[in-house]
């Protein structure tokens, strides 16, 4: 046997040399082995023992268990024929229910539907400003699955009857209002029936969602702002007041309509252009109205006094030529007295050219206004086509608002030329009177001295 082998085996019986007790012979290794076979045969029937005692533990529990799985059982089964039971009793009740309500399932499905309908109108009715309860108690009860009791038909019956009788009253109670700066405060609010809302002379408009009331962003004018003349008056008298029947839609609607002065911006460039050209007539009419009837004056004063020419006036100025060259023959005179008055003509007539010219050339510019804002709209229509009118408004707006501006400017300046030049031609119709008439006392007096 080589090394390596001895080795081990030396290597392997080694411990159990260590675990055993050394013996000297072989008698004392079989006491040893008879010894652990002993000890293992009483542990294996321990064991055996505490395998039985177990089994029978758990023998028990299983009969134990199946006592209690059997009434388990029993118990289901008389739970299924007391539901069954109870079933049929249910199913018995609701056909006695119905037999015995009859129509009165229609005149609750009928009580419901008048809730709902009547919810919706309370909710935009001006009398829910002043009682604010009724909407939530009738959305409740028109959202209720059971079915109403006596009560709640009274208090149905009981609002109907005060929304009819509330429609038919003006009467005031205080109520939060909010301002055109957002600013909220509590005001004596005078309601006119189911129609409009009133409060320290301004017309409300009321905001369901919040339950408040919101002042009109613009108040009618003074056509319509007569509604307010009687929110002073007693108890006991009457006065007549306006309404709108639409509960404030009408309202809206009017305030929201355009004043002059958005009017005008609505014209856009062309209309202020137009404006300016009518400004400039008018001052020019205006001035030319005021040297004219002072002209009128100092030449009509100089008429009663024709002896006495001053040069402060056409008339004195035209018959200073005569006095001042008396010794020249009539003929030479005339031209003298000619050229005269052709220098007054220009002082008599100045401006009323332009004055025309301003008014032919108003309308034109409306004209102008009314092709930009049609190219507006149908650029308009371009873009967002047909669906919108309010985005073709301000086109449509323009061309009309130039085109009417064109008109009112045009038309006042055609009568105010034809004013200035009718007494601008009566003025010089005078000089031409008095200038005739200076030439031939002229010729006359030379006459008179041949």
């Amino acid at each position: 046997m080589s090394r390596p082998s001895l080795w081990l085996m030396i290597a392997a019986v080694w411990p159990i040399l260590l675990c055993a007790e050394p013996a000297n012979h072989l008698d004392q290794l079989l006491l040893q082995v008879q010894k652990a076979q002993q000890q293992e045969t009483v542990s294996r029937r321990e064991r055996e023992k505490r395998f039985l005692a177990s089994h029978a533990d758990q023998k028990e529990q299983l009969s134990e268990l199946k006592v209690r799985l059997a009434a388990e059982h029993k118990r289901s089964k008389h739970l299924r024929a007391l539901f069954d039971d109870n079933e049929e009793t249910l199913s018995d009740m609701e056909a006695e229910l119905k037999r015995q309500t009859g129509d009165l399932g229609e005149v609750f499905g009928t009580v419901r539907q008048t809730a709902k309908d009547l919810t919706a109108l309370i909710s935009e009715s001006l009398v829910s400003a002043q009682y604010p309860e009724r909407a939530a108690w009738l959305r409740t009860l028109s959202e209720s699955k059971r079915l109403p009791d006596v009560g709640e038909l009274e208090r149905l019956w009981y609002l109907l009857q005060q929304e009819t009788v509330e429609s038919g009253m003006v009467v005031r109670f205080p109520s939060t209002v909010i301002d055109t700066d957002g600013y909220a405060s509590e005001q004596k609010v005078v309601r006119v029936g189911l129609f409009n809302a009133l409060a320290q002379g301004r017309y409300l408009n009321y905001q369901p969602d919040t339950g408040r009331f919101v002042v009109l962003e613009r108040q009618p004018t003074r056509a319509e702002d007569q509604l307010t003349a009687h929110l002073g008056i007693g108890e006991g008298t009457g006065a007549k007041l306006a309404i709108d029947p639409t509960r404030g839609v009408l309202l809206s609607l009017l305030v929201q309509t355009p004043d002059l002065a958005e009017r005008i911006h609505q014209g856009g460039i062309v209309g202020y252009v137009i404006l300016v050209l009518g400004g400039l007539g008018l001052l020019i009419v205006i001035v030319r109205l005021v040297y004219l009837a002072v002209t009128g004056w100092s030449i009509r004063h100089q008429l009663r006094n024709l002896t006495a020419p001053s040069k402060k006036n056409p008339l004195g100025r035209i018959l200073t030529v005569a006095v001042e060259n008396p010794d020249v023959d009539p003929g030479n005179l005339e031209l003298q007295v000619d050229e005269a008055i052709l220098r007054e003509l220009p002082r008599l007539t100045r401006g009323e050219g332009l004055v025309k010219l301003l008014a032919g050339v108003a309308p034109l510019l409306g004209l102008l206004g009314t092709v930009t804002g049609m190219i507006a709209t149908f650029q308009a229509i371009t873009l967002f086509g047909t669906g919108d009118p309010k985005m073709m408004a301000d086109g449509i707006s323009q061309a009309l608002v130039t085109t009417a501006l064109g008109l009112i400017v045009a038309i006042p300046l055609l009568f105010m030329h034809t004013l200035i030049s009718s007494r601008s031609q009566a003025l010089v119709q005078i000089l031409d009177e008095q200038s005739l008439g200076l030439v031939a006392a002229g010729r006359e007096e030379r006459c008179s001295n041949v």
